[in-house]
């Protein structure tokens, strides 16, 4: 056993020592973390627009500070994005996370000072909760890779400017340095295909013990390995013991990527974005990610049935239910404020506070009142797959069909199977029930003879895949959503789909 390893675990000890004071008392660190955010903010040039020298208590905050989008603050970053300081936080961010959203195009990010330790200190402490419940560290003695964007920054006003994973790889620790897979000029390649070749190159004789990515662009890293060597990933890789994802849910992956590697290991799930990371998988035995309650971040929360109403309820974790679906929102010492994250989020447990993703607030179908949302579709598709079990997915998308060719409208799955339903029409209809179980509207509309059943659209080998290229959204941190309210990304994939 390494030093690393050895020293591992009683840092871990440590780490979640400090963590339990905050999950054992999360209102009063989440009203110290407001009291401070607002103390540090008041003169900064929102903070005089919202008057945040006369806040007092919450209350003050939810009447003078609305919620919104990037486009809310987007003046105030235009005014960051041109140098000037103390605009949405003291001083100037020291980096920009530049992101492609689907509704406000480019949005430049504010890292500062204060939140970078937000992003490199979380990503750590997952993996040290991994190491202090399982006592398994010997895999930071290995080497481990992050499947991830370009590190390359370029330059906005003066401030370093490039993806949040790229940024994160410019912050690893020297002594995670030597283990750290691909190198810098691999990682630096902006062709997905190429660099996952070159990446391949580099990984294939080392001993890999941590995996970290996507899914569906590990997959696409085994997958390739598989064609060169013939071989299981366990059988590349004996060591590798932990997968590392976020991003998506990876219940619809699971099966085929331990099929690639041959053998079930270890996962702990992440929840980063580039403005904060939100939780992340504390236990192995228990489900949902705990929410990361410490770490410069107040969170809000909106039922999600009220959020484009007029005036929508608005929470601080102590007042959240479980079981119910809220819109986040957070408020931090990168200074966004009000900031609507567009995920939505189910709490499962307030003992410690540890939630779901369940989708995104504006990927839903409600072409006719159903608002069918993305942890209803992943649901009835692992249903269905644990009916038919020869069924082996790659990936999926849905779609509404309001004027069909012929009979009532109806939804369509776009499906890219590894190994397709022996019986197609039996798969639907499966696959129909288990939607109509899980969403009333939707078995209402069937019901009632306003929607038909659900129609399976089975796509050619690496049609996402292609898909994506097309887009220009190949491999790193891009993510095929799971449904949308309209026909752009199933018009995309109208050149794949196999006509018998």
């Amino acid at each position: 056993m390494g030093f690393r390893s050895v020293l591992s675990k009683p840092f871990a000890s440590y780490i979640i020592h400090q963590q339990n004071k905050w999950v054992k008392k999360p209102g009063f660190y989440q009203a110290k973390i407001f009291n401070r955010l607002i103390a540090r903010a008041r003169d900064t040039r929102f903070g005089k627009d919202h008057g945040f020298a006369e806040i007092k208590n919450y209350d003050d905050f939810r009447r003078q500070v609305p919620t919104g989008d990037y486009e809310a603050i987007r003046p105030y970053m235009e005014l960051v994005k041109k140098g000037e300081k103390d605009v949405l936080w003291p001083g100037s961010p020291i980096y920009f996370s530049k992101t492609s959203g689907t509704t406000s195009g480019v949005k430049y990010i504010p890292i500062t000072r204060e939140s970078i330790s937000n992003h490199i200190d979380t990503a750590r402490n997952a993996l040290l909760n991994y190491i202090h419940e399982t006592g398994n560290s010997k895999f930071v003695d290995g080497k481990l890779i992050f499947l991830s964007g370009s590190p390359e920054l370029t330059d906005t006003a003066g401030i370093p400017t490039g993806r949040l994973s790229g940024i994160v790889n410019h912050h690893v620790p020297d002594y995670l340095r030597g283990n750290q897979m691909p190198s810098y000029a691999t990682n630096c390649m902006e062709d997905w295909e190429a660099k996952l070749d070159k990446i391949i190159d580099e990984t294939l004789n080392k001993n890999m013990t941590l995996i970290s990515g996507i899914p569906p662009w590990v997959q696409m890293y085994f997958d390739k390995i598989q064609e060169r060597t013939g071989k299981k990933i366990k059988d590349v890789f004996p060591q590798f013991s932990l997968f590392v994802y976020g991003g998506v849910n990876f219940e619809p992956y699971k099966a085929r990527l331990f099929d690639a590697i041959g053998k079930v290991i270890d996962s702990v799930e992440t929840y980063p974005a580039s403005e904060g990371f939100v939780a992340f998988q504390d236990s192995q035995t228990q489900e949902g990610l705990l929410l990361n309650l410490n770490s410069g971040i107040f969170f809000e929360f909106i039922p999600a049935e009220e959020y484009f109403t007029d005036h929508p309820r608005r929470l601080t974790v102590e007042e959240v239910e479980t079981g119910v679906n809220y819109a986040i929102i957070l408020n931090n010492n990168a200074g966004l404020w009000g900031y609507s994250l567009g995920d939505t989020v189910k709490f499962i447990s307030k003992n410690p506070y540890r939630l779901l993703v369940t989708g995104r607030i504006k990927h839903f179908i409600s072409a006719f009142g159903e608002h069918v949302i993305g942890e209803e579709v992943e649901k009835a598709m692992k249903y269905a797959m644990q009916e038919h079990r020869e069924v082996d997915l790659v990936e999926f998308t849905v779609a509404p069909q309001v004027t069909p060719a012929e009979g009532l409208p109806l939804h369509e799955w776009y499906v890219e199977f590894n190994n397709a339903p022996s019986d197609l029409i039996a798969f639907e209809k499966t696959l129909n029930l288990h939607l109509q179980k899980l969403n009333t509207y939707y078995d209402d509309l069937i019901s009632g003879n306003i929607l038909r059943s659900l129609k399976v659209v089975k796509l050619q080998k690496d049609a996402f895949r292609n898909y994506m290229k097309a887009q220009g959204k190949l491999g790193g941190q891009n993510k095929v959503p799971r449904l949308s309210n309209d026909r752009k990304i199933a018009s995309g994939l109208v050149p794949f789909i196999i006509n018998h």
